[in-house]
């Protein structure tokens, strides 16, 4: 029998084939490198602490079907994808496997998915009255309790969909702020998360019946409902809307207050050269960070496991010392709430020497990966101005046709498997003639009593000579200005 070359199928046919092929995490990068660790991921204690929390699969809801260790636990949400396409079916598979992805990262189970071609989307429910119908039967049909919509959705498209489907409905947006509130870990990443959920929700408020519309206040509702009625004059969402300002406003003072401290530890490492590690979410940069420095940060097959940047010390193959710092990953459409919260974060690739960005080479989109974070950094001040170099990773596992066309980029690129090993000691060479180096050249004698500063000769400089004379050790060395500034003073105090 003739087999039918996919380009020749029907709009629909190839929009459900796509639709199979997602569900089944065929061609995903994903899970070609699950449950895979090296040594230089440390012990990982706290990916041990997260599974403890995660919801699980096949979870019954009657006490006496589970024991009582999984009772404490949650049945995984259950939910449809939906997406939309105008031309490229392609990049709507891509992006609709990416929402899987995200889905699963949050806690769900994914059933079923729909992709629909329209040249844009409904004003009212998104995708229209007829196949909001058609996701309430596919809804009915597999058991699930979410839709999950690959766009971000206005509150009105929202409440519309809702009450069609008769089920809860999340849009892209939602679902990444879900995830960034159960993975952030410090007191200011959790602060930045909230914000940018609560600046979410302002506009998504809703009640049911007149819950929400309901008043008590002043003298009006005081002889209808008596003592305990009387209230502000605000309806609930009024006050509901209040109290979110208010909290907005505490919350900005909180992370405005932890400025000074971030800005000291800033200050204290720019003394250093610093690399600053940035990429796609799920790219590899944790792993990358842990291959360079033996961080032993958490290393996790998931999307968005860190959250909380990390800065480490490594030493260049000519034994100059310079600090890595890892942060937040990207993703397509990143919502402007979070690109706001956290641009303290953002701000470690603004204040570094080097920008590395590691790139999926085995994701079946790698240059779409590279535009979105890009698109972030644009909006990061002063950190287009940054030298980078792009570090594409798991080439073990990449296409060789994907890593050709990579290699035809105008940009520097450096070839990795931070799973291997494979490549790092090139991206190292890499590294130190890109760093920034010492100017200043120094020939003294530094006193014996001063050993501290000969350290830091050596951790910062470039020591062409050394011997030990009876005065105190004598260095001919490239130092930064600052450095050289205090070894003169100390110099000078010793004759």
């Amino acid at each position: 029998m003739k087999q039918t070359d996919q380009t020749e199928l029907p709009e629909p046919s190839r929009a459900d084939a796509a639709i199979n092929r997602v569900l089944s995490r065929e061609g995903s990068a994903t899970r070609a490198t699950a449950e895979v660790r090296t040594d230089y991921d440390g012990d990982q204690l706290e990916r041990e602490e997260r599974a403890a929390l995660r919801r699980v699969y096949g979870l019954g809801t009657e006490l006496e079907d589970v024991t009582e260790v999984e009772y404490r636990k949650l049945r995984l949400e259950r939910v449809v994808l939906v997406g939309q396409y105008v031309r490229d079916l392609a990049d709507a598979e891509v992006g609709l496997r990416e929402l899987a992805a995200l889905a699963e990262t949050a806690g769900s189970e994914v059933l079923d998915g729909v992709l629909q071609r329209r040249p844009h989307p409904d004003p009212a429910t998104y995708i229209g009255k007829g196949k909001a119908l058609e996701v309430k039967a596919i809804v009915a049909e597999v058991g699930a309790d979410t839709v999950v919509v690959n766009d971000e959705l206005a509150p009105s498209q929202r409440r519309a969909l809702e009450d069609v489907v008769k089920v809860k409905v999340i849009d892209r947006t939602g679902l990444i702020l879900d995830i960034f509130a159960q993975h952030a870990k410090s007191k200011e990443g959790k602060a930045q998360v909230e914000l940018a959920q609560l600046e979410y929700l302002l506009p998504r408020l809703r009640g049911w019946g007149d819950s929400m519309s309901r008043q008590a206040g002043g003298q009006v509702g005081s002889a209808a409902a008596g003592m305990g009625s009387r209230g502000p004059g605000e309806t609930k969402i009024e006050l509901d809307r209040r109290r979110i300002h208010t909290r907005m406003a505490l919350l900005r003072r909180q992370i405005k207050a932890m400025a000074p401290a971030r800005e000291v530890r800033r200050d204290r490492r720019l003394a250093l050269p610093n690399v600053a590690i940035v990429g796609y979410t799920n790219a590899g940069k944790s792993s990358l960070l842990n291959r360079i420095t033996g961080a032993g940060v958490l290393v996790e097959n998931s999307l968005f496991a860190t959250l909380d940047p990390t800065v480490r010390r490594s030493h260049t193959p000519d034994g100059r010392e310079f600090t890595v710092s890892d942060t937040v990953g990207f993703v397509r459409n990143l919502p402007h709430q979070l690109v706001a919260a956290f641009s303290s974060t953002l701000e470690e690739a603004a204040n570094a020497d080097l920008i590395l960005h590691v790139v999926d080479a085995a994701h079946p989109d790698p240059e779409g990966q590279i535009l979105a974070v890009h698109t972030v950094l644009a909006d990061v001040p002063r950190a287009s101005d940054v030298r980078e170099i792009l570090v594409l990773n798991k080439t073990d596992i990449a296409d060789v046709e994907t890593l050709m066309r990579l290699r035809a980029r105008r940009d520097q690129t450096i070839e990795v498997s931070a799973m291997t090993g494979a490549g790092i000691p090139e991206l190292m060479d890499a590294i130190a003639e890109a760093l920034p180096r010492p100017s200043v050249r120094v020939e003294l004698t530094v006193p014996y009593t001063r050993g501290d500063l000969v350290s830091e000769i050596h951790q910062r400089g470039e020591v062409i000579m050394e011997r030990h004379d009876p005065e105190g050790t004598w260095v001919e060395a490239l130092v930064d200005e600052s450095l050289a500034a205090r070894l003169h003073a100390v110099a000078d105090l010793s004759v």
